[in-house]
């Protein structure tokens, strides 16, 4: 059997680079990589496990025997054990059986930087390289413009698992299956993004992906890691962004992953009030320890180089930032400043968002962030965060909150619909619908609407009609833009068979009608996080529940007129104050026939006459459909 060999992809700059948390590639450098040494082709193979006394490398090539191939430590204290192995090649499957100095103890661990890992419940890694092709680079020269920030962007939240099964053959679809039919799907919905839950390679279905132990690679479940990538490319060939989930905040305790990895608390924090999540039974970074904070931003690198992503939604960036987050008094230790922040979350998340953005100008970064921490998506160099978006949590809770009341009582809660807009300006925000608001019990989004089915799906028209005409980028969970009925269920599919029937059909069609009307309208976008681009025509009429509001853009001629009625009563000869001359025309109504309304709209222009209202000078006399939201383009006299 062919011994290790001495070699070593690392140069000294490297290990500087990596001891001083600096190094933002490190995949190029640890891991299993396919190499000639000497004429002989073979897998170098690299591991960063300080606290070991030996470290080998086991797997089907050597029939899982310890110390047969053992690693060589480097000499510079960095921790690094590595070596070339000939003849070992390209779908071995592997681990590293580590010997500590902590009480001789031995653990079996998977590669952290394995590219690819054996299908779950199996737990190895697997030697991989692919040469694949790359056909998107039409869409990567020009994304800037598609993913920047006075752009549209309507995302469409996708657990790939269960959006669409095999269910005659009990299967899910395979990455190249879903390049045709997710891919198709999308476009023809006018989607410009698709967000998926976390495809890093997870070994528990029922975690949804959020508990990784394979960060480097796409989850085998559909797939080889090349086929994930033609899904990427699909999408890009089809004018559709991607956005990947991405989880830095916590990772499980399962054996062969990252948690006490050679015996010591290496990727996690040692004291367990900064180190372990009582909510999800799970391990939380050492974000104080340099070679981990490398370890995180060269994984979040590593899915936009090497994966062409064009954004990263990091998950549950509130848990990170504060020390005492799911714990009682004396479950934590404040900060230096006796405050709650985790100061080195902040410097990691900053360290983050500099390095993607400047090695990856057109893309974006989206935090999940549930509180008032401040300046979440604001530039770093005046004391941000440096995200570009921030989820809208706010905004959600209360829609949903006011959206679950019978019409007859939502007069005394008019503040919880415009709330929103007291705030809206202070972030970059996005308005989602996610996954987390299907599950738990918590009913689907049409199963939160209140009245008889007519009005339950007027409700849902309308709730999507206000999100998109409300300042913001736009998230929708999959299944709620055609108004499933039942809450998400991760180990089945959504439930297609509503298309059969006329209100799922219609309400899919309205969503449809939703994107493109959000693209074709620039006062939709173009000032969507700016105070500019929004003006209150009326907020405050409880008695009518009905608020209105003008949406601006770049150019004052594409400005137009939002009027939501949150009553199933028909307003006739309503009076909205209009701010110039002109005459305005209904350009959409979510009460239209086509989507399944009562068809009750304003076929003709109507002219704003010179009576003031609403602090207008001129007014207009408009008809309001039940339930409904109407948009109205100026037309100049």
């Amino acid at each position: 059997m062919a011994q290790v060999k001495p070699y070593s992809l690392f140069t000294d700059f490297d290990i500087n680079l990596f001891k001083s948390g600096k190094h933002y590639r490190l995949y190029e450098k640890f891991g299993s990589h396919i190499v000639t040494v000497d004429g002989i082709e073979g897998t170098y193979f690299a591991v960063w496990a300080p606290s070991a006394k030996q470290v080998s490398v086991v797997g089907d090539f050597n029939y899982w025997i310890e110390g047969e191939h053992q690693l060589n430590v480097r000499w510079d204290s960095s921790g690094i054990w590595e070596g070339f192995i000939p003849m070992v090649g390209k779908g071995t499957t592997y681990k590293y059986k580590i010997q500590s100095n902590n009480n001789d103890i031995k653990t079996e661990k998977a590669d952290p930087y394995a590219r690819r890992c054996e299908h779950p419940p199996s737990t190895a890694s697997i030697v991989w390289d692919d040469n694949y092709t790359w056909k998107d680079k039409a869409w990567m020269k020009n994304r800037k413009k598609s993913n920047a920030l006075d752009a549209p962007y309507s995302v469409y939240e996708v657990h790939l698992g269960s959006w669409k099964k095999h269910v005659e053959e009990n299967r899910f679809m395979s990455y190249y299956e879903l390049a045709d039919d997710l891919v198709n799907y999308v476009k023809d919905m006018n989607f410009t993004h698709v967000e998926l839950m976390p495809i890093m390679e997870y070994p528990y279905d029922p975690s949804w992906g959020y508990q990784l132990t394979g960060y480097f690679a796409p989850t085998s479940r559909f797939g080889y890691p090349e086929e994930f990538k033609y899904l990427v490319d699909k999408l890009h060939q089809n004018g559709v962004g991607i956005i990947l989930d991405w989880v830095p905040s916590h990772f499980p305790e399962d054996a062969h992953g990252l948690g006490f990895f050679d015996g010591s608390n290496l990727y996690e924090h040692p004291d367990k009030r900064k180190g372990y999540h009582p909510d999800w039974k799970s391990l939380i970074f050492n974000y104080e320890r340099n070679e981990v904070r490398s370890f995180l931003i060269s994984n979040a690198v590593f899915w936009l180089e090497q994966y062409h992503a064009d954004g990263l939604r990091v998950d549950a960036v509130a848990s990170m930032l504060f020390l005492d987050y799911s714990r009682e008094d004396g479950e934590w230790e404040p900060n230096i400043h006796g405050g709650r922040e985790n100061l080195a979350v902040i410097d990691f998340l900053k360290e983050l968002n500099e390095e993607v953005y400047k090695s990856f100008p057109d893309v974006q970064t989206i935090a999940e962030e549930s509180t008032a921490f401040p300046m979440v998506s604001k530039p770093t160099f005046i004391g941000g965060l440096g995200f570009g978006m921030k989820w809208m949590m706010g905004w959600m809770h209360d829609t949903l909150e006011y959206f679950g009341k019978d019409p007859i009582y939502r007069k005394y809660h008019q503040n919880d619909i415009t709330f929103s807009l007291a705030y809206a300006f202070t972030e970059n925000f996005m308005l989602p619908l996610s996954h987390d608001e299907v599950v738990y019990g918590k009913n689907s989004i049409l199963g939160r609407m209140p009245g008889d089915e007519w009005q339950r799906f007027a409700n849902l028209r309308l709730l999507y009609g206000y999100m998109f005409t409300h300042p913001g980028t736009k998230l929708l969970f999959m299944g709620s833009e055609f108004g499933q009925y039942n809450e998400w269920d991760f180990q089945g599919s959504l439930d297609w068979n509503l298309l059969e029937f006329n209100p799922h059909k219609n309400i899919q069609n309205y969503y449809k009608a939703l994107n493109k009307l959000y693209k074709t309208t620039p006062a939709l976008y173009e000032k969507g996080f700016s105070s500019e681009g929004f003006e209150w025509i009326s907020f405050d009429d409880h008695e009518n529940c009905v608020i209105s509001y003008i949406r601006k853009g770049y150019e004052a001629e594409n400005d137009i007129i939002v009027v939501c009625n949150f009553t199933p009563s028909v307003k006739e000869n309503y009076k909205i104050g209009v701010p110039i001359k002109s005459k305005i025309k209904e350009i959409f109504n979510s009460d239209a026939k086509a989507f399944g309304g009562s068809g009750i709209g304003n076929p003709r222009q109507i002219t704003a006459k010179k009576e003031a209202w609403n602090g207008k000078a001129y007014s207009a006399e408009i008809t309001l459909s039940p339930l409904s939201v109407s948009v109205f383009k100026f037309k100049k006299q």
